[in-house]
């Protein structure tokens, strides 16, 4: 009872601070862009963690499995964290972070190729119920199918299937490595994958102290600290389960985008976001 109410205030506390992570990616990326944005992300979280990796003695871990670490950890952060950070030139926070919630719905039908589940009626109603409500938050809108308006929400889509399928890859590649190992690996490898990119990409002007700020709390906050304890959440709870802290995520999103930047929460983003959770629920019912 006890690791299962230590595992509750960990997903509480994740999912509070990854629904701020909207907030601080909606404030930053307009001044920084998408690409120095997610260099400075990782590369100042993985600062943060190889201290601690190299005092723990766990560089052998890290040169052991370097590989798949690398993979995972390109398509955990890199590759969705430029996608979103794109999405959220255009989505509010609170749009953001309700559409980052068909991660478990990505989870679970990615786990019928990969952990050999079924397909069963109840995930495939629990998957349409995810997709009505993606399509009720893009009417939402009010812009119709446009191409302009269902770009920036595939790109969250596209970044939620990454997720989806590098949390069952890391359970299956990875079962064992130390938590710390796999987040510091991670995001040093995609750190230095980032850094051309982003000197490609330098603003010409300084972006100000704020953004700043939120690149800051960004980096240390929802991507040094919180990937530690969600790899920490995979080796114990599963890929599947882990996931569901974005239950939550939509919740903390909303409230922080309300209450910090003056955004508004639309009956479109009401219909949207309960559907996309019935379905979440619908999945992962006992």
């Amino acid at each position: 009872m006890t690791e299962a109410r230590s595992d509750a205030a960990v997903l509480l506390a994740l999912a509070a601070v990854w629904g701020g992570s909207f907030l601080f990616i909606r404030v930053a990326a307009p001044a920084f862009g998408p690409l120095p944005l997610v260099a400075l992300r990782v590369g100042l979280a993985a600062c943060a963690l190889l201290p601690l990796l190299l005092w723990r003695g766990q560089l052998a871990a890290w040169r052991a499995h370097w590989r798949r670490i690398a993979v995972a950890g390109f398509f955990l952060m890199a590759f969705p964290f430029c996608l979103i950070s794109w999405a959220q030139l255009s989505l509010s926070a609170g749009m953001a972070s309700i559409l980052n919630a068909t991660t478990p719905l990505m989870t679970a039908l990615w786990a019928v190729p990969l952990a050999g589940e079924k397909l069963t009626r109840r995930r495939a109603a629990g998957l349409s119920l995810g997709l009505a409500g993606v399509l009720a938050l893009l009417l939402g809108k009010g812009a119709g199918f446009s191409l302009q308006a269902g770009l920036p929400v595939l790109a969250m889509l596209l970044a939620t299937a990454s997720y989806g399928w590098a949390g069952q890859m890391t359970r299956r590649w990875l079962g064992g490595v130390p938590p710390l190992v796999c987040a510091a690996g991670g995001l040093a490898t995609c750190g230095a994958l980032m850094l051309p990119l982003a000197v490609w990409q330098w603003p010409a002007d300084m972006p100000g102290a704020l953004p700043w700020g939120a690149v800051l709390a960004l980096a240390l906050l929802c991507t040094a600290a919180a990937y530690l304890a969600f790899y920490r959440l995979i080796e114990r709870l599963g890929a599947t389960r882990a996931s569901s802290v974005t239950y939550l995520v939509p919740i903390f999103g909303v409230l922080w985008g309300c209450l910090l930047l003056g955004e508004t929460l639309n009956a479109g983003m009401l219909l949207g976001g309960g559907l996309i959770l019935a379905g979440v629920v619908l999945l992962h019912r006992p």
